[in-house]
Formats: structure tokens, sequence, C-alpha cells
């Protein structure tokens, strides 16, 4: 096959997958059928051209990757997947429908999709990731991220570019499908492809331009970016709509699909391009590496009763333990390693840590790309600054990614640097999270046992550590697991019983003390799982004691208490509910009423 073969061959491929588009989507009564129809060429070309792929093992290591950033052209992907033997043609038909894996956006129920894409602006940082994972493995792979226009108005776009930029990542090509057109209007920067190339070469990259709807252009620039030793970008010119008259450059038909009437239409411009052809692509190779399974970890401590410690760095003292286990974890941070004790990971194993700098977003992202690879990724930021990577991280579940996430300088009790920096929404967040757990150790024994269970645990888990020192109230042979609790303090004549987590547990303690010497019993609980919750030991203290309260160093919307009353229980919530600011942690918890104090002074109003 010469060149022109290969460029005759791929143009009828693209208008083979412009017909998989425009029937599928019609069939399903909506989609977004332009956006495909500009990218036709662009997935002819890489999937029979470009891609090392083996269809067969497409789930391989050794494969080159695809992102689809621009998920909402998912059925052009799901034809091209099809095209080359990764499910049957016939599926196609099956888009959007209830039984069906082909989704309105791609999630990883289909070979060869990875991660979820469809929220915009996530792909490069996702790409970003996998390329880095092939770097640390070595495998010679480059993973391929199609853009669409509209989407790199999102900063985390170019916090990705930023990223890639500074780590050479060669292996690296994203496309931008300059199509011109968003969902409402036309795109910031429209077809001025000399505005996106000043921008992108400026983060580090190389850029090439070329028609998007030319074959041999477009392998022009897939050969060059094959040479590149910096991260790749390649602006695509196209025409939203193209190759259907009526649709081309069309204002006002994103997200619509085509009547029948239209199909038909559509259908007689296409379907004369059409060939009866066999097409053997050359990039088709055999793929030989599968993911490993995953390892389990154990860990040990070696603290004494007593001893003040911080959480954030049990929690740091753990990772080094865990990466003495498995080659194949690795720990991100957002440029307060110092903070959060990932540090103490960085100085033993710099070759498997990555800083991702103030950039949230993209971290994220990132460790949901290292994840695909087989990776086990750790992540940690202060709690309130992984509010801003909220949409990656919810997206992540649907990704199935396996991501354990750290969130220090929670709540008012960070003290002096006031309410900018106190994570009081976290817990709320995390619980909302498909499949997600929630954990929050209060002493230095429970946070490294339960950063090991996060290790263990396949999903997206979350773990709130303390800024200040706590004593270490369990030994060191006491074990700790998903879904349980302890009871600290308990009798027979228990009157209230207090659940608390994290700081708030030593909090609890005290408040114990004190009541007892007034010759008040409570129970005191230390709901080190906020979700999923002990249930068992939650519903017998309800039926054993009169009243609950719950006290937590978190807003009262979405925390623990709100996660205890989920039970069907009605506790009384101690929380934060007047407008934080700085000050000493003691003094904020005695103003928020969840020190012992303010404990104390609910339960001698509930049983006087």
């Amino acid at each position: 096959m010469d060149i022109d073969d290969t460029e005759y061959l791929l143009k009828i491929t693209a208008d083979i997958l412009r017909l998989h588009s425009l029937r599928s989507t019609t069939k399903a009564g909506s989609g977004h059928p332009t956006s495909c129809l500009s990218s036709a060429e662009i997935m002819a070309t890489l999937f029979f051209n470009v891609i090392n792929v083996d269809p067969k093992h497409i789930d391989y290591l050794d494969n080159d990757e695809f992102v689809l950033s621009k998920g909402h052209a998912a059925p052009i992907l799901y034809a091209a997947l099809a095209e080359i033997g990764v499910f049957p043609r016939e599926k196609l038909t099956t888009l959007r429908q209830f039984d069906s894996e082909l989704e309105g956006h791609p999630v990883p129920r289909v070979k060869g999709i990875r991660v979820a894409t469809g929220s915009l602006g996530q792909g490069l940082s996702i790409g970003l990731g996998m390329a880095y994972a092939k770097r640390l493995l070595g495998i010679d792979r480059r993973v391929y991220v199609l853009l669409g226009d509209g989407e790199v108005a999102e900063g985390s776009v170019w916090e990705a570019l930023n990223l890639a930029g500074k780590l050479k990542l060669s292996n690296l090509v994203a496309i931008l499908d300059m199509n011109r057109l968003g969902q409402s209007e036309p795109t910031m920067f429209q077809w001025d492809w000399e505005a996106y190339a000043r921008r992108v070469e400026a983060f580090g990259w190389n850029v090439t331009v070329c028609d998007g709807h030319d074959v041999k252009d477009l392998m022009r620039a897939f050969n060059e970016a094959k040479k590149s030793n910096r991260p790749f970008f390649i602006i695509a010119k196209t025409v939203k709509g193209k190759g259907v008259s009526f649709l081309e450059n069309a204002e006002d038909r994103h997200g619509r699909a085509l009547s029948k009437e239209e199909l038909s239409r559509a259908e007689k411009e296409i379907l004369p391009k059409i060939k009866d052809i066999d097409f053997k692509p050359r990039n088709f190779i055999e793929a030989k590496i599968p993911i490993e399974p995953r390892k389990k970890y154990s860990i040990k401590t070696e603290y004494r009763m007593g001893e003040m410690v911080a959480t954030r760095e049990a929690f740091g003292k753990a990772l080094v333990k865990l990466g003495e286990q498995n080659e194949r974890m690795i720990v991100l941070d957002g440029d307060v390693k110092n903070s959060t004790f990932t540090i103490y990971f960085f100085d033993r194993f710099p070759e498997r840590s990555l800083q991702c700098y103030i950039s949230e977003q993209n971290m994220v992202g990132v460790a949901v790309g290292l994840q695909t690879q087989g990776f086990d990724v750790f992540l940690s930021s202060f709690a309130c600054f992984l509010s801003r990577a909220y949409d990656q991280i919810r997206m992540a579940s649907f990704s199935r990614a396996n991501l354990k996430i750290a969130g220090s300088h929670a709540g008012v009790s960070i003290g002096e640097d006031g309410p900018s920096q106190m994570g009081l929404e976290d817990l709320a967040l995390f619980r909302a999270v498909f499949g997600s757990i929630v954990l929050y150790p209060c002493d230095a024994v429970s946070a490294e046992k339960l950063t090991c269970a996060m290790a263990n645990y396949e999903g997206i888990s979350y773990i709130r550590t303390t800024r200040p020192r706590t004593p270490v109230i369990y030994s060191n042979d006491e074990e700790f697991h998903i879904g349980g609790s302890k009871l600290l303090r308990y009798g027979r004549n228990d009157e209230v019983t207090v659940i608390a987590a994290g700081i708030t547990v030593h909090e609890a303690l005290k408040a114990y003390e004190k009541l007892k010497a007034d010759g008040i019993n409570i129970r005191v609980i230390d709901c080190y799982s906020v979700k999923p919750l002990d249930t068992k030991t939650l519903m017998e203290a309800a039926e054993e004691t009169k009243h609950i309260i719950t006290v937590e160093d978190h807003y009262p919307e979405g925390g623990l208490g709100e996660a205890v009353a989920s039970l069907g229980l009605k506790p009384h919530i101690l929380a934060v509910r007047k407008m934080p600011h700085s000050g000493k942690p003691e003094e904020l918890m005695a103003e928020q009423g969840i020190d012992a104090d303010g404990i104390v002074r609910k339960v001698k109003e509930l049983v006087s």
C-alpha cells in the first residue's frame, strides 16, 4: 500500500465514521453529531495510521493511549473502536440506551476507554498522567489527547500544558479540533490558530498547524510529533459539521441529533463517497504487557501512649512504609509537602514523587491518568484547596479510579491562619462522591493504620488529617477497619452518647472526665470511619442511651452529624456554625462550642 492508497482509504474511513456517528445519534434521538463530524479525519488518521494499538488486548500497557477530552464526541470514538474490531459494529446502534455501555459520554465500561470524560478541560491532565506513567514504566509509547477548542478556555488545560512542558513529556501529543463553534456561540479565538500557537509554545510545547480534514497533512503533523523532543501540540483547522452541507459551520446545531429526514439527506451526501474497501492498518501491534494485579499492604506502628503527634505527620510516615512495599506506588503533592508531610515520601522515593505545584485540578487529573497504568496513587493538599478540584474528583469516580486523597489543615483547629486555610466542607464533599470512603483518624496509630486501609481500598478514598499534635490514645496492636469505630468510654448507666472524630475525640474524652466528676456517665465513640459508618455500634448506642450528640470540626451541612442522622437517628449536632476567623485553636473551638466545655454544656442541658 503506497501513500496515495493510504490517503484514499483514510478518507473513506473518515466518512464511514461520520456515517456511524450520524446514524447512532439519530437512532438515540440525542447526542452531538456535528462535533463528531469535525473530527472524523483526525480519528480515522489516528486509529488507522498513527496509534500503535492491539485491538485484541487494547487494555495492555504497551499500547499507545487515546483520551477523548471532548467527550461529547463519544459516538465517533465508539465508531473507531468498532471499526478496528474492539467490539461489533452492530453495538453502535445501542448508543445511549439504558442497557448499553455506549453511554452519552465515554466511561470505562468499554475496552479502549480508560477514563470518563465529558466534563470539559480534564483530558489533557489525564493524558499527562498516562504519559508520565509510561515514562516511569520504561514503555516507549505515546498518549494522544483530542481537545475541543471550546474546552481550552478551562484553566485546568493550561495547568496541564504548564506541567507537561516542564517535564518535557515528548510522548504526549495533544490535538486541537479547532472547529470555531462552541455550544452557545463561537469559541474565544474561533479560527485564530496563531493565538493558540503563541500561548501553547510559551508553555514549552512544540506546535504545528494542519488542515484537520486533509489526511495527508494530518499524517505529516503526526510524523512531526513522533520526532519531537518535547510535548507536541497539533492545531487542526476543522469545520463543525464537516461532510454534511447543511451542517457545516452551522450555529445552534451543537448537541442536536438529526431527524430521520435530515439523516436521509446527509446519507445521500456521504454514501456515494464510501467504497467497499479492505483496509489493513499498519499501526496495529501485538501488545504483551498486562496490568499487574494490585498488591496488598500491611503496616506496623511504634508509638508511645500519650506521645504528641499530628495525624498529618503520621500519614507521612505511613506513606514511606507503604512505599517500601510496592514500587508501583507514587505520591503527588501541590506544593504543600512540608505541611501534608508527603515530604517524607518525596525524600525517600524522589523517583516516585511528583510535585504538581499549586494546581490542584491538574494534580487530580494527573493522578487519574497514573492509576490507569497500574500505579497506586496518593495525592495531598490542604483540605480546603481540594474543593478547587472537586469536579475532577467527581469525574474520577465515574472513571472507576483508584485514588487515595489526603486533606490536611482541617477545621478551625488549625488556628491563626484563618478561614481561607480551614477545610470545613471536605467531609461533605467526599461523602457525596459515589463509592467513596471517608476516614478521620484522631491519633498517630489510627492515622497510619487507616492510611494502610486506604491503600488496600479500590476506589476513591479520603483521609482527613489534623494540624495540631494530639496524644496517642491507641496501642500499636490496635486494628482499624473501613466502616469501623471505637468505643472509648462506655458503661451500663450511660445517659448520653457522644460521637466524635479526629480532633474532637480528644475533646470528648476531656468532657467524659469532667462529667464523670459530676456524676454523669456518657459514652464516647471514635467514629473514625465517617463513610461508611459503623451502623451496628451507633444503632446500639442509640438504643442504650437517651440522647446522641455528634461533635465535629466541620460545618454542620454534610458532616459527621448529618451522616449519623442518615441512619434515622436524631443527633444533637455540635459543629462550626459561626463565621470562622483567626485565633488560637482552643479559642476557636471554644467559640464554636466543639471543645470539651461545649460538650459538657450540651450534655447537662439534655440530662437536666
